[in-house]
């Protein structure tokens, strides 16, 4: 197995957040994986088109993209819109130019899968939330289309939507003192994303409810040591939201 990773924060110039890709990587290596580290901001094009063709070059072909990247900021309808910006270009048009960046080399094997990483904030008008939310709506409006537009040379696209509270580093460190009793572990979403990986081409443009897929797949079994109210949007949202069921299903 090979992999590529690519972050911003690295071993010489690390993030606030824990964790650098360099890390990723070695943990990749342990298990055997030939792993590849590309430092990448991925707010700039170019950057994001160098990503992809270093990875092509060094192994030879792409089989798969997984759209991870996330930023977000709190800030409502009268948020900076430098930084609306901000969180737009990296969590809507990176996956994007990623994916266009992707296709060719795609073809050239014959196919290829895109995961696109979503979030609840897609379906949901959580407070302070509103241009991570936007961004991710716009991901999974991206998948549909995209998996639409590439359908015929074999690439499925699919969107993968976390709805349950995971202790990644991000989170972690953005919510400080919060219990995580009931949070899963990232292994967790790891398993719902490699079924999504295994299914027919023609499961394809698909919008996957981490706790649907739970339920209905019998994956993902939970390792939180507390169970997580499963009272979780699986469309979006409209109207003005009961208060209570908003309490009863992020606490």
């Amino acid at each position: 197995m090979q992999v590529a990773c690519a972050d911003r924060s690295t071993r010489s110039n690390p993030d606030r957040i824990p964790g650098v890709v360099e890390d990723t990587v070695e943990k990749a290596k342990a298990l055997g994986v030939d792993a590849l580290a590309i430092p990448a901001n991925l707010v700039e094009i170019n950057q994001v088109q160098r990503m992809v063709g270093i990875t092509n070059a060094h192994f030879g072909g792409i089989d798969i993209l997984i759209n991870n990247v996330a930023i977000t900021a709190i800030g409502d309808l009268f948020i900076d819109l430098k930084l609306h910006k901000l969180i737009m270009d990296v969590n809507l048009q990176a996956p994007m130019i990623a994916i266009r960046e992707c296709e060719p080399f795609f073809q050239k094997r014959g196919g290829g899968s895109v995961i696109n990483i979503s979030s609840v904030a897609a379906l949901y008008p959580e407070a302070g939330q509103m241009s991570s939310g936007i961004s991710k709506a716009g991901l999974q409006r991206l998948t549909v289309d995209a998996a639409n537009q590439l359908y015929a040379d074999n690439i499925a696209v699919t969107c993968f939507r976390i709805d349950l509270p995971v202790a990644s580093e991000r989170l972690i460190t953005n919510a400080p003192g919060v219990p995580r009793e009931n949070w899963e572990s990232c292994d967790v979403v790891a398993e719902g994303v490699l079924w999504a990986l295994r299914q027919d081409p023609n499961y394809s443009g698909q919008l996957i409810s981490m706790v649907n897929l739970r339920k209905t797949q019998g994956t993902m079994n939970s390792k939180a040591k507390k169970a997580f109210s499963e009272n979780v949007p699986t469309s979006l949202v409209d109207g003005i939201p009961d208060q209570k069921t908003t309490i009863e299903w992020v606490k």
